[in-house]
């Protein structure tokens, strides 16, 4: 069984496993008391967030340990919300940004705050610029990803932070996905991180929060962690996060370069093993070991089962495979096609001979699936004026398989209306015609409910 999908979960790092075990015969007691068993319990949580700050780029007096990365981004935004709460109530984020921060936002405008969402190119990243004309007398705070957790782009977190420094607002990063490749660059003022990600073990979370930042913890609070993060410390827990984060960072420049390299080889080889594909996500700024894309006419539940019955663990922002029946947050954002999305994202030395295991898979896998659901074998001379397209009722992928059958039916420069009620059609609809070449009129709203969709077809 191949493991794809680090970017979820990492295994344990060898090294995390090994700092579990010791640390859990020593670093059972109270680290705050003064016997014996105590001192040895706080020299180990010293020694961790020693070296975790020395890998965040952080002082230690500004790093504590959490319950999990969810829990630093929301006493994060919270805390630095209330403490800036004089200059105002008015926050922003990125369209991108992990559900934690978004969720945290909407906790926020439910408390009557403000949250201004600035938007991403097709690429997954922010405009710089746009995110400075975002910035008011009134904002509070700013948060900015470091690395998207779906389609790997790195964010322009450096010139984002720069603006914010100049307007004297503090910049919150999420580098739950990039610390383990290096440290965060810019004047960054919060930054939070969760060590499942980069091997440590899950239930472990950690928030810095830069020296000067106007900061006012929220909810319980006690006296450990700096009033921060409530409740007992998980010190062999946070043992194997630091160990686990120190050891993938000694071998980061080397397995950088190799997994870079391998998913270049999945960029550029999955478009020309299996038709109407598209890779998504910034081709040159993204994280070396993680790839997406998203397979026309298939539904990303049946890929998923079929890639793991042949022995592949991958991930996917598909509607069809949430509960939610709605496209990922980000590929939303991105304006990118949703159906049949695969995420790719490969753990510390991943072998060669596994990613051509998983490029002579794949192409069986989707033509299985298509076949299945009848996907249009490619465009025909139509020479119908316009046709129109009842995919009432029907969900994600089966309103673009209509739609591609029915553009073979109609003249270049003929029309195609589709009449859907899927949600994700709004977003997939528009996607396809950016991939196939064709025009994107116009989406009405139905009186009955839904929305009809015009195409104009144009090769």
């Amino acid at each position: 069984m191949s493991y794809f999908d680090v970017a979820s979960s990492a295994p344990l790092h060898p090294v995390a496993r090994q700092a579990l075990r010791a640390s859990l015969d020593e670093g059972w007691a109270d680290p705050s008391r003064l016997y014996r068993e105590g001192r040895r319990a706080r020299m180990l949580l010293d020694a961790a967030r020693e070296a975790a700050a020395e890998a965040v780029g952080c002082r230690a007096d500004e790093l504590v340990f959490t319950a999990s990365g969810t829990a630093a981004v929301h006493a994060g935004v919270a805390g630095a919300l209330a403490g800036r709460r004089r200059t105002g109530r008015h926050l922003i984020v990125s369209a991108v940004e992990h559900s934690a921060v978004l969720h945290a936002g909407q906790a926020h405008e439910r408390d009557g705050g403000t949250v201004t969402e600035v938007g991403v190119g097709r690429g997954g990243a922010v405009d710089p610029d746009a995110y400075a004309d975002a910035l008011r007398p009134d904002t509070a705070l700013a948060c900015l990803q470091s690395a998207n957790h779906e389609v790997g782009t790195v964010q322009p977190v450096a010139e984002v932070a720069r603006a914010c420094r100049e307007a004297g607002v503090p910049l919150l990063v999420d580098a739950a996905q990039s610390l383990a490749w290096g440290p965060v660059e810019g004047d960054w003022s919060l930054i939070a991180g969760s060590a499942h990600k980069w091997g440590g073990p899950a239930g472990v979370g950690i928030l810095a929060v830069r020296k000067g930042v106007r900061f006012a913890p929220q909810g319980p609070l006690d006296e450990r962690e700096s009033g921060r993060a409530p409740g007992f410390e998980n010190i062999p827990g946070i043992v194997a996060a630091a160990a686990a984060l120190r050891a993938v960072r000694a071998e980061a420049a080397g397995q950088a370069a190799r997994l870079r390299e391998l998913t270049d080889r999945i960029r550029t080889r999955v478009p020309e093993l299996v038709p109407d594909v598209e890779v998504v996500g910034d081709p040159v700024r993204r994280l070396p070991h993680l790839v997406t894309f998203s397979c026309l006419y298939v539904d990303g539940e049946s890929v998923l089962h079929g890639l793991d019955r042949a022995g592949f663990s991958v991930s996917s922002g598909s509607s069809c495979t949430s509960s939610t029946l709605t496209p990922s947050h980000v590929l939303r954002a991105m304006g990118v096609v949703s159906e049949g999305n695969v995420r790719v994202s490969l753990p510390l030395g991943t072998a060669e001979e596994e990613v051509e295991r998983f490029l002579d898979v794949l192409p069986g896998v989707v033509r299985d699936v298509r076949e299945k659901l009848g996907a249009p074998a490619g465009p025909t001379e139509g020479a119908a004026e316009s046709v129109t397209v009842d995919a009432m009722g029907l969900t994600c992928p089966q309103p673009v398989i209509e739609l591609g059958k029915a553009i073979g039916k109609v003249r270049v420069g003929g029309t195609v209306h589709v009449d859907a009620d899927d949600e994700v059609a709004a977003v997939d609809i528009p996607a396809w015609c950016h991939t196939q070449g064709q025009e994107y009129v116009e989406a009405v709203a139905r009186p009955g409910g839904g929305a009809r969709y015009t195409v104009r077809r144009l090769v």
